[in-house]
């Protein structure tokens, strides 16, 4: 996480999504230590000298794993990178993928909650559920947002992202709209290793924060282009399906 910060996010609210396995999004809320309302946890974002920054996080425990559940269970791709060109064929946005394999994170931490899959018809094809799971990404990092947001009592204007399933256009986009702000995409993709290096060079006293700051290079920026009530009627429906898994092994 400190390496993470180390290379982006040095201003005090700024906020980074950063997919895996499965995800995390972290904010940073500066020197002044501050407990969640909201179901995240406060983490030491990073220590430099005799200083130490905090940070809002909130994990997800399925985010690039459900590309894997779909490329490896279900054998609907050959490749994770063909989720892109399925999700842009898809006919509908009716179906619903929750991917509460190991139970749901923040902000429900809810480890009772079951995976599933709501909204299926006859017309139904992998297609569709592909384009689901791909937007269950963004969703859960939408929920993740919105509990931050609560707790630093503002919205965000924009959101940095960085590994392996940011690559997929399709993905930045949706998380753009279904938030409904800028998406920023760096240049390289794997933040966290670069910004080991970063902090290491820090400490030594080869560079300094401002001269990091200037090495920040965006590979794309994503804009919102979704009609307001398509965003609404996708999210109460997502908020639905979450309810319908939650405490499923009570």
């Amino acid at each position: 996480q400190s390496a993470l910060f180390g290379q982006l996010c040095f201003e005090k609210g700024n906020i980074k999504n950063t997919y895996g396995t499965g995800c995390f999004m972290l904010m940073n809320i500066g020197e002044n230590f501050k407990l969640s309302e909201n179901g995240l946890l406060t983490t030491i974002g990073w220590k430099y000298k005799d200083n130490v920054w905090y940070a809002l996080e909130g994990s997800v425990f399925i985010a690039g794993a459900a590309i894997q559940w779909l490329r490896d269970g279900l054998r609907l791709l050959d490749h994770s990178s063909d989720s892109e060109y399925f999700a842009e064929r898809a006919n509908s946005n009716e179906v619903v993928v929750v991917p509460a394999f190991s139970g749901l994170g923040a902000p429900y931490w809810d480890m009772d909650a079951k995976g599933a899959i709501f909204g299926l018809t006859r017309d139904t094809g992998k297609a569709e559920i592909i384009r689901a799971t791909l937007q269950s990404l963004a969703f859960q990092s939408m929920d993740l947002m919105n509990a931050m947001e609560q707790d630093a009592g503002a919205a965000m204007s924009e959101l940095y992202v960085d590994g392996g399933a940011t690559a997929n256009n399709w993905v930045m986009q949706f998380q753009s709209n279904i938030n409904n702000i800028q998406v920023n995409r760096p240049t390289n993709l794997e933040s966290t290793a670069m910004g080991v290096a970063y902090m290491a060079g820090l400490e030594l006293g080869w560079w300094n924060k401002e001269e990091l700051t200037k090495l920040k290079e965006m590979d794309r920026v994503f804009e919102p282009s979704m009609d307001h009530d398509v965003r609404e009627e996708l999210i109460a429906k997502w908020i639905k399906a979450v309810e319908r898994t939650m405490n499923w092994d009570e």
